[in-house]
């Protein structure tokens, strides 16, 4: 119960923050990657934010031995871009500028009822379906967060 615990109220948190910063706009989206034109630093400023953060607690959490709400960090493996990665980022860049939404805010932006949300937030869905039943038929599935790598030794 306290890993989901923790993942709600990180989520709730990041909502927060998304609202606060005006993210679940698409105008405030798609005036940032409007880069030859009027361009807004806003979501700039949000994710320098977030990694100043990040880069200032991460060499306090790791630190730790173990994660406050679970037995272990995550092992994730260190890959160099291929295909599939590069083919995914694009489509994401592609339907965030299309769309004006990235993933988290739009499920953020959700609860406001507009017409485009509820039209896109079931095609983004849509397509993490079609994604999984592609990389399932193909045999080379995702690995998931958290599963040993490779060659790793096994967890203490």
């Amino acid at each position: 119960m306290r890993p989901s615990l923790s993942a709600f109220l990180s989520g709730l948190i990041f909502a927060l923050g998304l609202g606060l910063a005006g993210m679940t706009d698409p105008a405030n989206v798609l005036g940032f990657l409007d880069i030859t034109g009027d361009w807004d630093y806003r979501l700039a400023s949000v994710m320098g934010g977030a990694i100043a953060v990040h880069a200032a607690l991460r060499p306090l959490i790791q630190q730790r031995a173990r994660p406050l709400f679970a037995a272990r960090f995550p092992a994730f493996a260190a890959s160099k871009p291929d295909a599939k990665l590069l083919v995914g980022s694009a489509l994401f860049g592609v339907g965030w500028g299309l769309g004006g939404y990235c993933p988290g805010p739009a499920l953020t932006a959700l609860a406001t009822g507009a017409v485009p949300l509820l039209v896109f937030v079931p095609a983004m869905f849509a397509g993490f379906y079609l994604a999984q039943v592609l990389q399932a038929r193909s045999g080379q599935g995702a690995p998931r967060p958290g599963a040993p790598r490779v060659g790793a030794a096994p967890a203490p």
